[in-house]
């Protein structure tokens, strides 16, 4: 099955050298360790995977079980394609000869490309074609169940997805059309941008770790017209997302949601934090009230406590008439507290009492009004530092961190990028009627190398920058995103190291020019004679200096885990 657009492809080698492979994978039993791309892997036995596997249908069904597999899969493989990409040096060639090989390694499959692999960097075109032979998800399935009416390589099928996805920067979906758990001889799958897939949401439910979490989709063949949206109901706000770190989010609000429970939403701005809290609040019991919500950064300090507890005509000068504050509003649905750190204190303390007592005075009324709301609040700030600087009430906190949830940042789920891309690429060439072919790969790898201090909400706009600018018909290139001034790394290609990064996020190393005096400091290194082995310990040893031995803050200053510092310690103690 040729791609229709192969003329313009480019195809991986056949020629794999095994050696060159070998040299990610490092097994060290003096430690109990094993590392392939320098994650640490376990050697657990078959049958016990097959067991867990069993039990999991048993209990979950097979629907959620497959999801579950696929996932997981999902997440290596997106892990596995950036460090194997570092590791090459950025060659395209060689991640993609050398991705399958990996995992045939690791025991999972017998890969036979049914036609090579097919692909254009700028464009984001892909095909691929293949036989997974001696699938143990293919085998262990038809041994457990006889044979199955749909495909069983559920965490193969995630691992082929988002290896490439990651690798392309675009949602490359790969499909299993054949397999053995179904009686065929051999399983095949067939791997191909999201856009080209008739049947595509169908396969990507595994994406959707709870039901209010959204999928990319593929581009509507008509426009909807403005009329049309003003009358389709009001949708859960797009949450989308697959990695390890957003779907514990997703999990977090899954479990509060049903609840009245009292919501403190915290991370950095531009996390989505309003989205969470719109989602919250459709999935809870009071998802047929109001919605309401105020950013108290931006209420002048005189205003804060009419615009949340109301006022009365007369009450000051230019209360010409009497209105509800947010809280009348929201009653008896949801109150969202955009920025809570920035309310005044004496605001505050007001508002402690109405949330305690579900009653409130308008400014310049006498008359106590009842009112049942549910909080859900929301800061960029640390709110235990706030209180412990005088800014913050300690009482107030304490009353709003029933139920804390941290959103993480977009350099710390930068697995998630390709499908947040995906989705504004759709959004905004729609709005703006263009027809954007993808994102070359120069663009995909400084969107993963950039440290995105603006999260979410910058990636948005770079985007929808990024198709203003781009030509109809034609590639997202690294001109077009960066154009307004962001700091963007010199080299794309993130080293394995900074992903190890307490930050989750180091500016790449490779190809970055010394400064002098680091250049001088290298020159007199070399110049003494000394091996990697003797700097690596003088290094360490400075670090544990300067941290009066404190392992966590020597790994900070060595940009590794504490994990990894404390096994080269232990390497080098048992060496002495």
């Amino acid at each position: 099955m040729p791609h229709p657009a192969a003329a313009h492809l480019r195809f991986i080698p056949r020629e794999i050298d095994d050696k060159e492979i070998a040299r990610h994978v490092k097994f060290d039993p003096d430690s109990g360790q094993i590392l392939v791309l320098d994650q640490r892997m376990l050697l657990i036995h078959g049958f016990t995977l097959a067991a867990l596997r069993r039990e999991l249908m048993e209990r979950l069904g097979g629907e959620s079980t497959r999801e579950l597999f696929t996932r997981l899969g999902y997440q290596q493989g997106a892990e596995d394609a950036r460090r194997l990409h570092a590791a090459e040096g950025g060659q395209m060639e060689r991640t993609l000869a050398y991705g399958p090989r990996l995992r045939e390694m690791e025991g999972f499959v017998r890969n036979q490309a049914v036609d090579r692999v097919q692909f254009n960097q700028e464009t984001g075109d892909f095909w691929s074609d293949y036989y997974w032979e001696s699938s143990w998800e293919a085998e262990i399935h038809r041994a457990q169940f006889g044979i199955s009416g749909a495909p069983a390589c559920w965490m193969m099928v995630g691992y082929a997805t988002g290896f490439t996805t990651a690798l392309m920067g675009r949602p490359i979906l790969w499909r299993e059309v054949e397999c053995v758990a179904m009686g065929h001889a051999r399983c095949r799958v067939v791997g191909q941008p999201l856009e080209e897939c008739e049947d595509a949401e169908s396969h990507l439910s595994f994406l959707q770790v709870e039901h209010f979490i959204s999928t990319p989709r593929r581009r509507s063949a008509k426009p909807v017209s403005s009329a049309a949206q003003k009358e389709a109901p009001q949708q859960l706000p797009d949450l989308i997302g697959a990695s390890h770190s957003f779907n514990e989010v997703a999990y977090l609000i899954k479990r509060v949601a049903p609840t009245d429970a009292t919501v403190l939403l915290t991370g950095e701005s531009g996390v989505g934090k309003e989205r969470f809290s719109k989602a919250l609040h459709a999935l809870g019991p009071r998802a047929e009230n109001p919605f309401i919500s105020i950013n108290c950064a931006a209420i002048p300090q005189e205003l804060v406590e009419a615009e949340l507890f109301g006022v009365e005509k007369g009450a000051f000068t230019g209360a010409t008439a009497s209105r509800p504050g947010r809280f009348e509003r929201a009653s008896g649905g949801t109150l969202f507290l955009d920025e809570i750190s920035s309310l005044p204190l004496h605001a505050q303390g007001k508002l402690l009492r109405v949330i305690q007592e579900g009653e409130l005075e308008r400014v310049g009324d006498t008359q106590v009004r009842r009112i049942d709301v549910r909080i859900i609040a929301a800061t960029n700030r640390d709110l235990r530092s706030e209180v412990e600087a005088g800014r913050f009430r300690e009482d107030l906190f304490f009353r709003l961190n029933v139920f804390p949830v941290k959103i993480p940042p977009l350099r710390e789920r930068r697995e998630d990028i390709p499908l947040l891309v995906d989705t504004f690429v759709k959004r905004y060439s729609a709005r703006f009627g263009k027809t954007i072919a993808g994102l070359t790969q120069s663009a995909g790898e400084k969107l993963w190398a950039y440290h995105w201090p603006g999260n979410i909400r910058e990636l948005e706009n770079i985007i929808e920058r990024a198709v203003i600018l781009a030509e109809n018909n034609g590639s997202i290139d690294v001109e077009h995103l960066f154009s307004g001034g962001e700091q963007v790394p010199e080299t794309a290609p993130l080293s394995s190291s900074s992903i190890h990064s307490p930050a989750g996020i180091a500016p790449p190393q490779a190809g970055i020019e010394a400064s002098f005096s680091v250049r001088q400091a290298i020159e007199r290194i070399l110049d003494g004679n000394m091996s990697l082995e003797e700097i690596e310990s003088l290094t360490i040893a400075e670090a544990l200096r300067r941290t009066d031995g404190n392992l966590s803050a020597a790994a900070r200053l060595l940009k590794l885990r504490r994990g990894q510092l404390q096994y080269r310690v232990d390497k080098r103690a048992g060496e002495v």
